[in-house]
């Protein structure tokens, strides 16, 4: 199954069957108070730079992410959507839980972008797949509810599945739904990770659609995070996840290196050309 995503001049297509997308987590001020910073005061070339940068990296899709306390979503959004579609060529993923902030955003985003994202609360569900259908964008589903995130994989698999049902009776195909399996951190909860790699599992037997990530979650608190982070991106692209939200200039080689090991990278061509334009120092 694919999910199509285009820019203006773009187009990247998310397979299940195909090599991973990445999609560039950094334009996101959560936790960095240097990005948070330079989005109150308008700094945008700091913005252009870090998407640059990602985009260099590798990144086949840019998320992007203005929630700062006390500045209004739905007017930063739209502003920052604009900024990063007129230095990049990749589709956008735009990423605020506030309605009102996509609408703005979706409005000026060039060609089909992804939303990320709804869930399986009714709030979410009535408030975003209309805003997504009307836009004719596609979107990120996450297998949590009004009672949370359950620590079964057969409970968030049955999330996914009213989130799929939900979209489709509102006209969004299911290739326009990409199923975020959520992954929470093995610091806390030992299971953690064998709970959403059963879960993507799961969730591409009964339903074949493609599978997103947002994989540091996993390592928060521990040492030595990245190594954590790449063990758990190889389980899950075996697994059957065919996307993930993740820092392009730390993981892409890993995640080229998993595609050529799983035979999605023919000859090994995409990673080869990744490491001669990005020799290790």
């Amino acid at each position: 199954m694919q999910t199509i995503l285009k820019s203006a001049t773009a187009e990247v297509r998310i397979d299940t069957d195909g090599p991973v997308i990445m999609i560039g987590e950094k334009i996101n001020p959560t936790g960095r108070k240097k990005l948070a910073q330079a989005l109150k005061d308008r700094d945008f070339d700091y913005v252009r730079k870090l998407a640059l940068q990602q985009v260099e990296a590798g990144a086949h899709v840019l998320d992007i992410n203005v929630g700062v306390p006390g500045m209004d979503e739905a007017i930063l959004l739209p502003e920052v959507v604009k900024l990063v579609a007129s230095h990049v060529e990749v589709p956008l993923c735009l990423d605020s839980g506030n309605p009102k902030a996509l609408e703005a955003g979706l409005a000026v985003a060039p060609g089909k972008p992804l939303v990320n994202s709804v869930n399986g609360e009714e709030t979410s569900l009535a408030a975003v797949l209309p805003i997504v259908k009307d836009r004719g964008a596609a979107v990120v589903g996450l297998t949590m509810d009004d009672n949370g995130i359950p620590n079964d994989p057969e409970k968030r698999l049955a999330i996914a599945g009213k989130i799929l049902e939900r979209a489709a009776k509102i006209g969004i195909p299911p290739e326009d739904v990409v199923i975020d399996t959520l992954v929470l951190t093995v610091g806390a909860d030992q299971n953690a990770g064998a709970v959403t790699l059963k879960t993507i599992e799961l969730v591409r037997r009964e339903f074949g659609v493609n599978i997103n990530l947002g994989a540091s979650n996993v390592s928060f608190g521990l040492p030595d995070r990245h190594t954590i982070n790449q063990a758990f991106l190889a389980l899950a692209f075996a697994k059957g996840a065919s996307c993930v939200i993740t820092d392009a200039v730390k993981l892409a080689g890993t995640i080229l290196a998993c595609d050529m090991l799983l035979a999605r990278d023919p000859y090994g061509k995409r990673y080869i050309l990744h490491t001669r334009k990005h020799p290790k120092e």
